[in-house]
């Protein structure tokens, strides 16, 4: 039997903890907004959007997370540290295998395409700042998602490997608050401008260092040195839906019988 700390490891805990306070923030966000619509109210999330203490905490929770990541961190994994010298172990004089710019150009105007979209809609007054909001939390849920569970953007775009080798690990602060570029108010266009001095940051040093982002130049990232192991995770959690609908079809036959 495996040992419990291979299932809680610090990387886990973390990541879990991220997902619930963005689960948490999202459901509150949309029960307050349908709240403010039926009551009728102008501010989009009713009464809550005009005390600012509600507003700042989340301000501080995912500002905090953003300045983490420019900074060595135990909490974060790799994937999102590999930029940093320390984390450089130098294994081969080779070219370094890198995700392709198509794959990486393609993803950028497709997520610019989708967010061009919400935003004709909210100027046209099919959307309001409300909904923009609650599209950017969803963003935020669909990150953790992506890391724990199954990310469309490395199955579908990329084709990197894992999360280690991920060529645009440190955009999904940027990804996430795209729709806030139509929010003109401190605390969005703050949120979106630290997420792009993180993206810039991040962009810089893959120009400057690019074999500290690949698998067969960085040691760090091969899979015998992995500490997180999150594709074995997610393997386990596919393991579980198969057994699980495997089970679920077996008792649809029985069933019928």
């Amino acid at each position: 039997m495996r040992k419990l700390s291979e299932y809680l490891s610090h990387f886990f805990i973390y990541h879990y903890l991220k997902l619930a306070f963005r689960v948490v923030l999202f459901v509150s966000a949309l029960v307050l907004y349908i709240v403010s619509r039926v009551e009728g109210s102008e501010l989009p999330f009713g009464e809550i959007g005009a005390h600012p203490v509600f507003w700042a905490f989340w301000w501080i929770c995912l500002a905090a997370g953003m300045i983490l990541r420019l900074f060595p961190s135990k909490l974060e994994t790799i994937g999102c540290q590999k930029q940093l010298k320390r984390n450089y172990v130098p294994i081969s004089d080779e070219k370094p295998s890198l995700t392709s710019w198509r794959a990486t150009f393609t993803l950028t105007v497709c997520w610019i395409a989708l967010n061009l979209v919400f935003g004709v809609l909210y100027f046209t007054d099919v959307f309001d700042a409300g909904i923009l909001m609650l599209i950017s939390f969803a963003y935020g849920i669909c990150d953790i998602v992506c890391i724990l569970f199954f990310c469309p953007i490395r199955d579908w775009f990329l084709k990197n490997k894992c999360c280690a080798d991920c060529r645009i690990y440190n955009w999904d602060y940027a990804m996430m608050f795209t729709p806030f570029i139509f929010i003109p108010h401190p605390y969005t266009w703050s949120l979106l401008g630290m997420s792009l001095v993180l993206l810039v940051v991040w962009e810089v040093m893959y120009k400057l260092y690019p074999e500290r982002f690949a698998k067969n130049t960085n040691g760090s990232l091969a899979c015998q040195n992995c500490k997180e192991q999150p594709c074995r995770h997610k393997k386990r959690i596919q393991r579980i839906l198969k057994s699980g609908k495997e089970k679920l079809a077996k008792l649809s036959w029985w069933k019928q019988k």
